[in-house]
């Protein structure tokens, strides 16, 4: 018998209780960390194949309007969701609405159908577009959403019957609006510097599209009629007098985050933009896009 078992009983003859062997501690496993979000890669759809807009696109020649930060773009879709053919509500932001399969069945069954995930992303960009504007009841719908700019090759994709407006405004004013917007959260060095990355890519997409048409903020603040009337030649509409007095804007209609919603915006008419900033107010971060824009002499 055996030193343990022979404890054992005496221990149970006199206690109750016995001795066993404890079991190995398993050593703590590591915290899993969350992994940090990266930059999604663009999806694969069907390109260069041709959409065919008759199955696979509800809307037709929507407009985009390309433009930095801070460039007069909600004012430019006031003007134009004032005209009784066009509906452009606020930012839609469209590009970060994604699609997943949720297995690898799903997958195949798509593919089955030749759709990839690119491919179902921009029929749930059309559809959600399509529904504003039937609920609009007009027939176009204009999309302002400044990031646009950073994807444009997608948006031309996804509807190749779509019209671009790019809307340009003086870079130091951009930068100068976007500082003090949230003076707290950025200074204005590092407002220049973020800005310029729309400013990039807007310019990018007027290299990248062909047949678009150019506006500049400080134009249509100066002579609104002159420059709507261009705007909407290009837009094969007529003109309406109605666009240059938009309305007085409440939170229903202007909200925080998606898109201007000062005072200025609220008024319902065109205000005089800010006075140009001189050659020497230029910093050196910003001096290339002003001359590429033609604002430096």
């Amino acid at each position: 018998m055996s030193l343990m078992r022979s404890l054992n009983r005496a221990l149970s003859a006199t206690t109750g209780l016995q001795v066993r062997r404890a079991a190995a501690v398993a050593p703590p496993r590591p915290r899993k960390t969350a992994a940090k979000p990266g930059k999604r890669p663009t999806p694969v759809y069907r390109c260069p194949a041709p959409v065919d807009l008759a199955t696979d696109r509800l809307l037709r020649e929507p407009v985009f309007i390309m433009s930095p930060v801070r460039s007069g773009s909600t004012l430019l879709r006031m003007l134009l969701n004032a005209h009784s053919r066009f509906h452009s509500p606020h930012e839609l932001h469209i590009r970060r609405l994604e699609v997943d399969f949720g297995s690898r069945l799903s997958q195949r069954a798509m593919s089955a159908l030749d759709l990839e995930r690119g491919d179902l992303e921009h029929l749930l960009w059309d559809r959600v577009m399509h529904r504003e504007l039937v609920r609009s009841g007009k027939d176009f719908i204009v999309e302002k959403t400044p990031s646009n700019a950073f994807v444009y090759r997608r948006i031309r994709d996804c509807w190749p019957d779509a019209r671009f407006v790019f809307l340009l405004r003086h870079p130091v004013s951009i930068a100068r609006s976007w500082h003090e917007g949230d003076p707290e959260k950025r200074t204005f060095d590092e407002a220049a510097a973020d800005a310029l990355r729309y400013m990039q890519a807007v310019d990018n997409a007027r290299k990248g599209i062909t047949g678009g048409h150019t506006l500049r903020y400080e134009d249509i603040t100066a002579g609104p009629e002159k420059e709507m009337r261009r705007l909407c030649a290009f837009l094969d509409v007529d003109f309406e007098p109605s666009m240059l007095d938009y309305g007085r804007k409440d939170d229903t209609q202007v909200v925080k985050g998606l898109g201007d919603w000062r005072d200025k915006i609220r008024t319902g008419q065109v205000q005089s933009g800010r006075a140009l900033p001189a050659e020497d107010e230029i910093p050196e971060i910003l001096r290339p896009m002003c001359e590429a824009w033609g604002y430096t002499s």
